[in-house]
Order: C-alpha cells, then structure tokens, then sequence
C-alpha cells in the first residue's frame, strides 16, 4: 500500500497522524453524518478537525480516479485552498490523505478544522426564526458575492451552507466541495443556484428581490427564473421518489 498526501506546511507537525488516518478513523465514534460518505469530528494532536471519509470508488471508477481524473479527496482540500484565496470562508483545509493498493485508488479523506457554527440554512427554511427573513437576504448576498468570484457550487443544499451568528450579521461557510466549478456567473444564471434550497415561494422572493438589487438585474425576472428552477428541482425529486416507491411495491404518492 502507498500513501498521497497533501497538507498545509502549518500543520507539518500532524505528519504521523495523517499517515495513520485510517486507524484513527476507524477507531473513533464520533460521527456527525454517515451514507455515502462518513463525517467525524476528531481532534489531533490539541486540533478539533472533521474529517471526511470517501467511500471507495468501485473498480472502474478506481481506475478513473488513478489516472484520469482527480480524486473527490483532492478536489475537496484544493477547492478550499482556492475558496480561502477569493475570501470566501469554508472550514479551514489541513490534508488531503489517499491510499493506493495495487496501484490503484482505495480509501481517501479530506481533513479541516472544526468550524463552530449556529445552525445552518435548512434552519430558517423550516423554523420561524424572528430574523429569518435577515437571514434570506444576507443569504441572498453571500451567493451574489460567491457568483461575482466566479464560484458555482454543484451542492448547494441547505446542510452544505453552514451559518454562525456574529456582531456583524451573520457569516456563511460552505462545505461538500469536492464539486464546485470556477468561472464567470451571469446574474441570470445565478438565478439557478438556488434551486436546492426546496424554498417557498415567499422565501425566493425574499432572496430574489435582494439578489437582483445587488445584481442590478429585473427584479421580476429574477424571482421567476428562482421559482422555475426551484420547482424543476422539486418535480424531479417527487418523480424519482415515486419511481422508487414503484419499484419497492409502494403505491403512496409522496408529499
């Protein structure tokens, strides 16, 4: 077995522990999200960290991942390099850590540090916080901000876009990053960056309305390209439901 790893020099001194990630990994019960992939939060060496397990690719993908493509491990630890670079706030990236049996890719991770954060925006899309509608537009405003770097993010679902309370409003941190793409953003394709969120219609207005201000864009135009994105996102999502009810037996239609 071989190990690559990519890492900040300022945490050179986590060296032993990113060549034991796995072990330590393995060992650790502190898991914050398990499917796909695995979350834990660990602390090394005196460092809160969450480190992220990707769950190994089958053979073909293996092989994908080997020679022709990066790896999500990779893509993650460099997507937040970049971020950090724009100004744009994502858990701090520590390593990227991937293990190579027979030559080819098997497990990987992407470690950052722990970012103490209130809640995120699923949060105020299904809670009646006082300053919910606040919240829209500096979310509104933070995603303006994100597409005038040039930053789209492929995830951008609500348990992606991590919220913290602070003097000066609020500060948003996005993780799940291995898939992001950098380049220009009309506002008018901005528009389709919300489609995720599984928002209202009076919660896209919100954010419409501030998002074209900042944007400069039609305001009409803007909260009706959100909604036609927003409600595409929502019918594919019901059909592939019932489509796996239907496989499974089940008649029910979904809510």
């Amino acid at each position: 077995m071989s190990v690559q790893c990519d890492y900040s020099s300022n945490y050179e001194s986590l060296i032993h522990s990113f060549e034991s990630i796995q072990a330590i990994f393995a060992g650790d019960n502190h898991s914050i999200h398990k499917a796909r992939n695995e979350l834990k939060i660990i602390e090394l060496d005196g460092i809160s960290t969450v480190v992220k397990s990707f769950k190994v690719p089958h053979l073909l993908n293996r092989i994908v991942y080997t020679y022709f493509r990066k790896s999500k491990a990779y893509k993650s630890y460099h997507n937040a390099l970049r971020l950090r670079e724009l100004n744009i706030s994502t858990p701090n990236p520590i390593a990227q850590i991937e293990f190579f049996e027979s030559g080819l890719l098997g497990e990987s991770f992407f470690i950052a540090e722990y970012f103490a954060y209130d809640f995120t925006i699923r949060t105020p899309l299904l809670e009646p916080l006082e300053d919910r509608e606040s919240i829209f537009k500096a979310f509104a405003a933070y995603t303006y901000d994100l597409h005038q770097k040039g930053v789209w993010h492929l995830d951008y679902s609500p348990g992606n876009i991590l919220i913290k309370r602070t003097d000066k409003g609020y500060l948003f941190s996005i993780v799940d990053i291995n898939r992001m793409e950098f380049r220009p953003i009309s506002p008018l394709e901005g528009c389709e960056n919300f489609n995720k969120l599984w928002a209202s219609d009076e919660e896209l207005e919100i954010m419409g309305r501030e998002y074209a201000r900042l944007s400069g864009f039609n305001v009409a135009v803007t909260i009706a390209e959100m909604k036609k994105y927003n409600d595409a996102n929502k019918r594919t999502k019901n059909f592939k439901k019932r489509l796996k009810n239907l496989l499974k037996g089940n008649f029910s239609t979904p809510a």
